[in-house]
């Protein structure tokens, strides 16, 4: 879980560039074309000021090697700002071949594990293989948890290509619905979408509602939520304690 530090680090981003946003949308050309060169003065600036840093920690010898590729490059926050100014000392291989490390518990947990194929162009290229002896749902549910993971610690991968998933529709019956890209009401005796109030989601949190006389699970997979039937379409088993 991201500390306190590295949350804000994140909203501070997030905040600059909503800013950057309004003032490219608002403002007039002169002074967007003055914002655009003041902020890649600071950028300049700052990223000068990391980078000889390194450099001192590097030449301090085979103690600052490690303090740079064990210590700084592995810190959620620093490795975030490293990454901002390019200049982490890890390739994108190599992070991405740790983020599948420290997921794999949890795949091996559901029955499943992870290949990776290659990494070309920023684009990951991988096989999901086992899965909840071949439940579709577990697939997905594990699909998320290694994009999670690897874009947390590769943001700068351009996308994630994975093998061996089931593909599914986007609304199926009694299966999962995702909440941030259904555009339409879906199927039922109503023919409409019903608002369910309070839920609260933190990340990685399950909720069991009653929602128009059947129960369904509602969770957060990082940014993204989620909907199911409350019985696994693949395997029959409820979702209530997954």
């Amino acid at each position: 879980m991201a500390s306190t530090e590295d949350k804000a680090f994140q909203e501070g981003l997030q905040r600059f560039e909503s800013l950057i946003q309004q003032i490219d949308t608002g403002a007039s050309p002169a002074i967007r074309t003055g914002v655009e060169e003041l902020v890649q003065l600071l950028l300049g600036l700052h990223s000068a000021g990391i980078e000889r840093m390194l450099d001192l920690i590097w030449e301090s010898g085979e103690a600052g090697v490690t303090m740079i590729d064990e210590v700084l490059a592995r810190d959620e926050l620093v490795s975030s700002l490293l990454l901002l100014h390019g200049l982490h000392p890890l390739d994108l291989e190599t992070r991405v071949t740790e983020a599948l490390d420290k997921v794999r518990p949890y795949l091996g947990s559901h029955g499943g594990n992870v290949e990776l194929l290659g990494v070309e162009n920023g684009v990951v290229r991988l096989r999901l293989q086992g899965s909840c002896d071949g439940c579709p749902s577990s697939q997905v549910t594990l699909k998320y948890a290694i994009e999670e993971g690897i874009y947390a610690a590769a943001p700068d991968v351009t996308a994630i290509e994975v093998e061996g998933v089931v593909e599914r529709p986007l609304i199926m019956p009694n299966g999962i619905i995702p909440l941030t890209l259904a555009g339409s009401p879906a199927p039922g005796p109503t023919d409409a979408w019903v608002t369910v109030e309070g839920l609260d989601l933190d990340e990685d949190a399950l909720r069991v509602r009653t929602v128009a006389g059947q129960a369904v699970l509602f969770c957060r997979v990082g940014q993204t939520l989620l909907a199911y039937s409350a019985t696994c379409p693949g395997c029959g088993k409820h979702l209530g304690q997954a």
